[in-house]
């Protein structure tokens, strides 16, 4: 396996279901060395340099927060565990309904799911942000939703690269 397929086999989901952000990334990422935060800096910009086409399909790629992958138990592992960190596998039938709801209105005005980086956040504190975010303008929130992203992608290279805080 050459250095550009293992880089793109361990980091490739760090982008959701996006590898190409890991392939367009490898050149400058290989060139700064392998720390949490050059792998970051790198895979962002990868990311930003796409059309907003492709930035589009990453946000696309993302699960609903509790939605019907979560339910089926189809999320990816990142996802299955950030989800959980944030007790949104322990929701009631109440809160359910609502996430259900904000998720179908929020596709419906933006086009792709409601991203949030979930760590050290609590099913209120990410219900609140929805509720706040769904009234935001869709220039508005295509970019807070990519910020978010790329927060997830730091968050994921943290867990993957232990002891690298500089991400």
């Amino acid at each position: 396996m050459s250095e550009r397929e293992d880089f793109v086999r361990r980091f490739g989901g760090v982008f959701e279901h996006s590898p190409w952000v890991a392939e367009r990334a490898f050149d400058r990422a290989a060139s700064v060395g392998l720390t949490a935060g050059n792998v970051h800096s790198a895979l962002c910009n990868a990311f930003r340099a796409a059309s907003p086409a492709e930035r589009r399909a990453v946000l696309r790629a993302h699960p609903d927060l509790a939605g019907k992958l979560a339910l089926a138990g189809k999320l990816t592992a990142a996802s299955t565990v950030e989800q959980a960190s944030a007790g949104l596998d322990r929701l009631s039938p109440e809160e359910h309904q609502r996430f259900t709801e904000l998720n179908a209105a929020y596709m419906k005005k933006f086009g792709f799911p409601f991203i949030i980086a979930v760590k050290g956040l609590t099913k209120e504190d990410i219900l609140a942000a929805f509720e706040r975010r769904i009234d935001n303008s869709p220039e508005e929130e295509f970019e807070t939703a990519c910020a978010q992203v790329e927060q997830i992608a730091r968050l994921r290279l943290r867990s993957m690269l232990p002891g690298e805080d500089n991400a």
